[in-house]
């Protein structure tokens, strides 16, 4: 990577940063969970709503899904992937319902995850396996994680029981690259369908989804490549097309009077204002018009800066990933956990992250998984060296790190 140039004298970064209004109040490291929209992207959307609002009978029965099809249309040619496998849902998680509701399972059926895996999907396929009479399995992956030891601990947990593989592209607590080609090929050599939660890599690295080999990928477009938030996508290899059922049932058919395709049950999920998707387009052009680049460049050179000075910390410690080649935008770093700690969960954060937020105005995630405590911390165009020095400082006085 290049010499690090500050934000102050780099006129691309700040002509890309002056885009988000962020709270002055606060620090904001989060990116990577609840990733705020560029200015473009906010007005585009408004106007697809006033549009919607001028004339809704003429929107919606005669004019959106062929807007819809525009959109995918510019997503698949950012993801290289046929936007007739491209499906625009509301998130990640509706994505990875629809693909867990369109594999068959039966029962004594194994569903393996990696123990890297983000909460929400965990529940997703524990619920699917519960209805089939499955079940789900875990596979450990040694850390550090390392392509060939990831493929080798999956390559063993595969049995003749084994009928999906669930990963992620890069794993949300641990800030982890998964190998996801190369487990897709190992999977498909095994007759094993693959489904990839992949929100962290859209925009943070280059996909490509046709090249990749796998049955079902869900995004969400609100992390790093800017989207509204309320904006997904599913991506169905065509071998599965006419398995696709979705646990919303609604009329199913196309609205518009056109010919029939495997997304029509998805793009008429009752009344809804189908606008962040449509902004879709303007996501793309701004980070496709320079700001991409910039983007990882700039982040790849604060989230480095930040992980060294944190593991000069006292009792911090690497966190899964052994190197700076292995991050881009986000790291994660092992926390000490001080006497009586608990891991915290949803709505009960740890006390360290209340402590940065209600005294320093850092939003940054402090939590827990396998047993360990890790900080991970987000970076993007509107982020600057100062933000992390304040993460540094609020740290070294922080009441609830140690």
């Amino acid at each position: 990577m290049a010499g690090f140039i500050a934000p102050g004298t780099h006129s691309g970064c700040i002509m890309y940063a002056s885009e988000f209004d962020i709270d002055e109040q606060t620090t904001y490291l989060n990116h990577g969970s609840f990733g705020p929209s560029p200015r473009c992207v906010r007005e585009a959307r408004q106007q697809w709503t006033e549009r919607l609002e001028r004339q809704p009978m003429r929107f919606f029965c005669r004019e959106m899904e062929e807007h819809l099809e525009t959109s995918a249309a510019a997503l698949g040619k950012f993801l290289k992937a046929k936007p007739s496998r491209l499906a625009l849902v509301d998130n990640a998680t509706v994505g990875m319902n629809i693909a867990a509701a369109s594999v068959e399972l039966q029962p004594g059926d194994e569903v393996l995850l990696t123990d890297h895996e983000y909460g929400a999907v965990r529940n997703i396929w524990q619920e699917r396996c519960r209805a089939a009479g499955a079940r789900v399995v875990t596979v450990a992956l040694p850390a550090p994680l390392q392509d060939d030891t990831v493929v080798t601990a999956v390559e063993a947990a595969i049995n003749d029981n084994t009928r999906v593989l669930v990963m992620s592209h890069v794993t949300s607590p641990t800030a982890a690259i998964l190998p996801v080609q190369a487990l897709c090929q190992l999977a498909r050599k095994q007759g094993v369908i693959t489904a990839i939660d992949g929100p962290h890599a859209v925009a943070m690295l280059d996909v490509d989804l046709d090249g990749l080999g796998c049955d079902f990928y869900c995004a969400s477009c609100h992390k790093w490549l800017c989207g509204s938030f309320g904006t997904g996508f599913l991506y169905v290899h065509p071998r599965h097309h006419h398995k696709v059922r979705c646990p919303i049932v609604s009329w199913g058919g196309s609205i518009s009077g056109r010919p029939a395709a495997w997304q029509d049950r998805l793009n008429w999920l009752g009344t809804r204002d189908p606008a962040g998707q449509l902004a879709l387009p303007t996501a793309i052009d701004f980070m496709q018009q320079g700001a991409l680049s910039e983007f990882r460049r700039h982040a790849h050179e604060l989230i480095c800066g930040v992980r060294r000075r944190l593991l000069q910390l006292e009792g911090v410690g690497v966190f899964c990933t052994a190197t700076e080649n292995d991050v881009v935008s986000m790291c994660a770093v092992e926390l000490p956990q001080p006497d009586n700690w608990e891991p915290g969960y949803h709505g009960h954060p740890d006390p360290l992250q209340v402590e940065l937020r209600d005294e320093y105005g850092i939003e940054t995630p402090v939590a827990s998984w396998n047993g360990c405590r890790f900080l991970r911390v987000s970076a993007h165009l509107y982020n600057t060296p100062s933000d992390m020095d304040r993460l540094l400082e609020a740290l070294s006085a922080a009441r609830h790190l140690r």
